[in-house]
């Protein structure tokens, strides 16, 4: 095993030529484990009172423990696929009336849709290892033994969206791009930083939400089989995550001073503007030619762009409002992204029972025509 520790994360994509290069193929010799060091002063607590207080949480757990599905064994990786059709609708190509991409010959429209769907899973899946060390780390900062039970029960449905995004990225694109700078900067503060419930608003709150709006626009937009069965699987262990930490931070944030809560209000409209407008990656497009602020402005502008914001604050400020965090000092700032008008829908401290508990949706899947 060689061992490379990195300053920052690294810069070039990797392809995976061969399907079957997998970690159950190669010698420990083989592997390179490129590793990247932070220090956080996480402060952690026991919790001696073994009664779950929360009713809900408890709920949440039960569901975690009972939709525990295994990422080898429910997914239906055989299901095939036609690659050369293109991963997503073609509808949603915000580059096709585009003078530069009309030049591209059908392979390289193929290629251009792939390498653009890699980009946006290789962010699902950094965004998936640094859900899981925050998950981790709220077992042991976690105030109670309800949340402590939860936080681990999400640790490992963290490790099995890890697992599944970076098999599909082998497999299926056969390339792995590195970390959006703006999403490794917004990990990096939740990680880094000693308040417990700044970890939980960060996480909880804006990345389990932002991961849920990028998966069902994905839904929305893909082609294949697989890849939907993979998002809903996901979704439906996010669902439960973002619903664990509304209910969880609305009593806490009400107990916090007045300045701290400004605090963290301040944190999470600087979270939501960076999703709003810093998380859309033109590294594929200069790849193949593009102008990157034009490609940025295409992406943001696209109908998937639209749809991916729409699924975002529909139920991110929602969010906010019921713990706490919409005040006054930022409702003007919100309201220049343009996202107010989403306020008073439902939140999900309304917690949809019946969806939770609906059965998985695994086993052999039908190939797309």
């Amino acid at each position: 095993m060689d061992v490379k520790i990195v300053s920052q994360p690294p810069s070039q994509p990797r392809t995976f030529e061969d399907p079957g290069e997998l970690s159950d193929q190669l010698s420990p010799e083989d592997v390179e484990v490129v590793r990247e060091i932070f220090s956080t002063p996480l402060v952690g607590s026991y919790n001696w009172d073994y009664e779950a207080a929360n009713e809900k949480i408890k709920r949440l757990y039960e569901l975690g423990k009972k939709f525990n599905w295994n990422a080898e064994l429910d997914v239906d990786w055989d299901t095939y696929f036609d690659k050369s059709e293109g991963p997503s609708q073609s509808s949603y190509n915000a580059y096709a009336d585009h003078p530069h991409y009309r030049t591209f010959t059908a392979e390289q429209r193929n290629e251009f849709a792939w390498r653009s769907l890699a980009q946006v899973l290789s962010q699902f899946l950094h965004g998936e290892q640094g859900a899981l060390m925050v998950a981790s780390q709220l077992v042991t900062c976690a105030p109670t033994y309800d949340a402590k039970l939860y936080a681990a029960s999400q640790t490992f449905d963290e490790a099995r969206h890890v697992e599944v995004f970076n098999k599909y990225l082998r497999t299926r694109c056969k390339i792995e791009y590195p970390v959006n700078p703006n999403l490794k900067a917004l990990l990096d503060k939740i990680l880094t930083d000693e308040r417990w419930d700044l970890k939980f608003i960060g996480m909880q709150v804006l990345i389990e939400g932002l991961a849920l709006a990028a998966f069902q626009t994905m839904a929305q937009t893909t082609r294949d089989p697989l890849l939907r069965q993979i998002v809903t699987l996901v979704m439906r262990d996010e669902g439960r995550h973002v619903a664990f930490g509304v209910n969880y931070l609305e009593d806490w944030i009400k107990t916090l001073p007045e300045d701290e809560i400004e605090e963290r209000a301040q944190f999470a409209y600087e979270a939501c503007a960076i999703m709003r407008e810093r998380l859309f990656s033109t590294v594929v497009e200069e790849e193949f030619g593009f102008d990157r602020e034009e490609a940025r402005r295409i992406g943001i502008d696209s109908e998937g762009g639209e749809a991916f914001r729409n699924f975002l604050f529909e139920r991110m400020i929602p969010n906010l409002k019921r713990v706490g965090l919409l005040t006054e000092s930022v409702r003007p700032k919100f309201e220049q992204l343009g996202v107010l008008q989403y306020e008073n829908a439902a939140s999900d401290a309304e917690i949809d029972w019946a969806a939770l508990e609906r059965p998985l949706e695994t086993g052999v899947l039908v190939a797309a025509e």
